[in-house]
């Protein structure tokens, strides 16, 4: 299969993160009344922060359901949050349909095997260090930070420096 060229990091107009191992360090944190919790990294809302204020759409697209993500996006201003996705090429779509946006003007970020369809239906796939070899392998860009780590922060910052003009 011949790879595909990716699209250049100035035209991506929407971000689609994933959440766990992306916006998390992957793990899985229940406390003793079955409550899943979560740990966000500081640095990682900030990029968000920064790359909507710029103008580019930001979703969160996660197959499980938390209350803490929603709390977590809710705080960042991140309207587009669709969790317990099951097919995340049919919520781009939705996504972009409802934006007017291409989907080659798209770019995610992810660390897994279920996101490769993902990856291959946008612009600019990303993928956090620590992610799995065929992410890694699927990925336009990949982080230096692993996932929950800065990861974001990264790749919000190489989206705004192309913005800008700067390498």
């Amino acid at each position: 299969m011949k790879a595909r060229k990716a699209t250049p990091l100035a035209q991506i107009e929407l971000l689609i993160l994933d959440v766990d191992g992306v916006l998390t360090d992957g793990r899985l944190y229940f406390g003793a009344r079955g409550e899943a919790l979560k740990v966000f990294h500081v640095r990682d809302g900030h990029g968000i922060k920064l790359l909507l204020s710029a103008g580019v759409a930001v979703a969160a697209c996660s197959g499980r359901r938390s209350a803490a993500v929603a709390v977590r996006m809710r705080e960042l201003g991140v309207r587009r949050v669709i969790q317990g996705c099951s097919d995340k090429v049919a919520a781009l779509h939705r996504l972009t349909a409802q934006l007017a946006i291409d989907p080659l003007n798209c770019a995610c970020i992810c660390d897994d095997t279920p996101d490769l369809a993902l990856m291959t239906a946008v612009g600019v796939a990303g993928a956090v260090a620590d992610a799995h070899p065929l992410v890694k392998s699927a990925a336009h860009w990949i982080a230096k930070a692993d996932g929950g780590q800065g990861a974001v922060r990264e790749f919000c910052d190489a989206l705004l420096r192309a913005r800008a003009g700067r390498p």
